[in-house]
């Protein structure tokens, strides 16, 4: 089954809803950057959310960018996301190894803020869990919305397992109370086994008896790897979290690991590094290879193309 999320609303129009599975997606986040399991974990349920996310957005041209710094081992992830299930990201520090928490779930908690501020439970249901004592990290939302300036959000990172770091995102930063789940679940050859996860937004005009009904149902809801496990699709995995709500499905958008570097894109990077540095790499004599951080893509420039590009560079001056 390839890669795909579903939209609709619930109850009347009172929750926008949104579910995806994605295990195409973070496998190949997986093969390209050498990820390692807990690090493939956290990647993927960024990029998971990330898809879903991107899609919120209007406009064809419209990207939205995740990122996270912690001070744990794993350093950050940074995914990048357009309106039509197209989204790419990476790890700062792919290969972190860490022991399972003590649920025996991989520890993206702890590989991203760090064993003393991360959160413990593990949990991938989207449920409140109690704030990290201490400071860390920090995710970003930034939305480039064509505008003279894109739209950043910050907020403070919860327990580092990304869903309820979300979940208080949205509470916090754009005043709209979400529940997000996220899972990505790995074969013990680590490649990807199920990934996907689902977010369900309430309308400023929610009744109280559906927030209430909404509150229940997760309280008893299966974690969303267990769920894929089951055979459920993004399909089923919102009428189970929504059991009891009608649901009306809006469309069906496919999701995809998709980078759109080209050797001009990178060749504009290296101009963007200035004369000076373009003219020391040439005297080393040397042919580069530049990497896309996205896609770990390899780029590589003879010195000629290097002497072209700053040729270029003088003459536009």
């Amino acid at each position: 089954m390839k890669d795909y999320m579903v939209r609709g609303t619930a109850a009347n129009a009172q929750l926008r809803i949104f579910a995806a599975t994605t295990r195409q997606t973070v496998e190949a986040a997986r093969i390209a950057h050498g990820t390692s399991p807990v690090m493939t974990a956290a990647l993927g349920r960024l990029l998971t959310a990330g898809a879903m996310m991107g899609s919120m957005m209007k406009g064809e041209e419209d990207i939205l960018t995740l990122q996270i710094r912690g001070e744990g081992p794993g350093k950050g992830l940074t995914v990048t996301a357009d309106s039509k299930g197209n989204v790419k990201g990476y790890a700062l520090v792919p290969c972190v190894i860490l022991p399972a928490n003590e649920k025996g779930k991989l520890d993206v908690g702890g590989a991203l803020m760090g064993r003393e501020n991360s959160g413990t439970t593990g949990a991938e249901d989207g449920r409140e869990t109690a704030p990290a004592a201490n400071v860390g990290g920090i995710l970003s939302v930034i939305k480039d919305l064509g505008m003279k300036e894109p739209y950043a959000g910050q907020t403070v990172l919860q327990t580092g397992e990304i869903a309820e770091d979300l979940t208080y995102y949205f509470a916090v930063s754009e005043q709209t109370p979400s529940s997000v789940g996220l899972g990505v679940l790995m074969e013990k050859n680590n490649t990807v086994k199920q990934a996907g996860g689902f977010i369900i937004q309430l309308m400023p005009f929610a009744e109280d008896a559906v927030i209430e009904k909404l509150e229940q149902n997760l309280q008893h809801i299966k974690p969303v790897t267990t769920m894929l496990e089951e055979g459920l699709t993004p399909e089923g995995i919102l009428e189970t979290v929504l059991e009891g709500m009608d649901i009306e499905w809006t469309d069906t958008l496919p999701v995809q690991f998709y980078c759109n570097c080209d050797k001009a894109r990178v060749e504009k990077a290296l101009v963007s590094i200035g004369a000076k540095e373009l003219t020391d790499i040439i005297a080393d004599g040397k042919p580069i290879e530049v990497k896309c951080h996205f896609c770990n893509r390899a780029y590589e420039f003879t010195i000629e193309d290097l002497e072209k590009l700053l040729c270029g560079m003088v003459l536009s001056k």
